[in-house]
């Protein structure tokens, strides 16, 4: 089982009896994530174990296992909002929010745009990219808090795309750290649980969450979905080399959307008791609440520390990756991550002054455009980081392609 760390977790048991595993990979093991030999190890055993001489079965068994990115794909509802239509509904200019966020523009959904239909979209075009049937997937992760059903948009992204054979498809909800956890949930289904084709969607329409008279946070959200097909392949050609990811509950009072306090009607009973039964149904969330100053500590402390935790379990160093790609939160986030890393300007991926923060999109939306811009290439090493509402934060270096 993976932990925070980015590895796996040692165990190499005595091999007794026979065990017949349903997919390639069973037990735990640990995932050596050098950059020029990787491999992972697996206790566990298979058919035929018993011929196996007691010395021998206490050596763990090697797995050629590894992940890779080979798609990707982006997309945008149609209305954009720019920083002069904002100043039009608040106290705010261009120069306001440009100077102090970065951004320029936002997407905001509209008419026929829902969070299903950005999603089918991007993956569309990721599952093209990657050469990849929607029939061959073997997992749809949708990484999203903002869902257009209480139990989850996965299956419905799985259902748009035609998926004829009921891949299993889920909902990971971590703010703008979701999709950076995605790519960790696929690399760990792909090593441990014998998956091929994993599609990994980002996408949030916060728009719907955002309170529009208020100018700390209406000038900083937008709306997008971006995904990325990770596939199976030979440990040679291993994309993920390392991941680091952590949570503060403590920190969640500083970036929330909690669900909104109804007044209750008591009713009394027979012995004068207040009963609070049967509960009233929760009417809807609240609007996104920050503390913008505490973010932006929280954000310049922790992400920084995340990605040098995980070049470090990589065996690399700032100076080795070919691109640095944040959550796109703000600029000043940014900036103050990358002259910490001391990664130079024109090695950073921002897309930001366009579109704002688009929450679990930030990163695959990015890396599309990047991607297709020919900005980044085939064998680029990346060091990406999410972070937000939680708090949540997590860094993986990846290669892409």
């Amino acid at each position: 089982m993976a932990n925070a760390s980015g590895f796996f977790s040692p165990s190499v048991p005595s091999l007794r009896g026979k065990i017949k595993p349903s997919i390639g990979v069973i037990g735990s093991g640990i995932w050596s994530t050098q950059r020029i030999s990787k491999r992972v190890v697996c206790s566990g055993t298979i058919e035929g174990s018993e011929k196996i001489s007691s010395s021998q079965s206490q050596l763990p068994r090697l797995v050629s296992k590894g992940c890779k990115l080979v798609g990707c794909g982006s997309a945008l509802p149609s209305l954009q909002i720019s920083n002069n239509d904002l100043a039009k509904i608040v106290d705010t200019s261009d120069e306001w929010i440009s100077v102090r966020t970065g951004i320029r523009n936002r997407r905001v959904i509209t008419g026929k745009d829902s969070l299903i239909t950005l999603s089918a979209e991007a993956a569309s075009k990721a599952l093209q990219m990657a050469g990849v049937d929607p029939d061959d997937l073997d997992l749809v992760l949708m990484c999203t808090s903002t869902p257009e059903d209480l139990f989850g948009s996965a299956p419905q992204v799985q259902k748009a795309l035609g998926c004829k054979r009921n891949p299993l498809a889920y909902d990971i909800t971590a703010a703008c750290s979701g999709f950076v956890l995605g790519l960790v949930s696929a690399a760990c289904h792909i090593r441990g649980g014998g998956f091929k084709n994993v599609l990994v969607i980002g996408a949030d329409t916060l728009s719907r969450y955002v309170d529009w008279t208020d100018r700390g946070t209406c000038i900083l959200f937008g709306d997008a979905a971006g995904a990325v097909v990770v596939q199976a392949c030979d440990i040679e050609d291993d994309g993920l080399f390392s991941f680091d990811v952590n949570s503060d509950g403590e920190g969640g009072r500083h970036l929330n959307a909690s669900i909104k306090d109804n007044e209750v009607d008591h009713a009394v009973g027979s012995n004068g008791s207040v009963l609070d039964f049967p509960p009233k149904r929760h009417a809807n969330f609240s609007c996104i609440h920050m503390n913008g100053k505490e973010v932006f500590r929280f954000a310049v402390r922790c992400v920084p520390q995340s990605i040098e935790s995980a070049l470090e379990k990589a065996g690399l160093t700032g100076s080795s990756i070919d691109w640095l790609l944040l959550h796109q939160a703000n600029q000043r986030i940014i900036d103050a991550v990358a002259t910490r890393l001391e990664v130079p300007p024109e090695r950073i991926i921002s897309n930001l002054a366009n579109y704002g923060n688009t929450s679990a999109a930030s990163i695959p939306l990015a890396l599309d455009e990047a991607v297709r811009s020919g900005k980044v290439k085939s064998g680029h090493t990346i060091a990406t980081a999410g972070f937000g509402a939680g708090l949540t934060w997590g860094s993986a270096i990846i290669r892409w392609g």
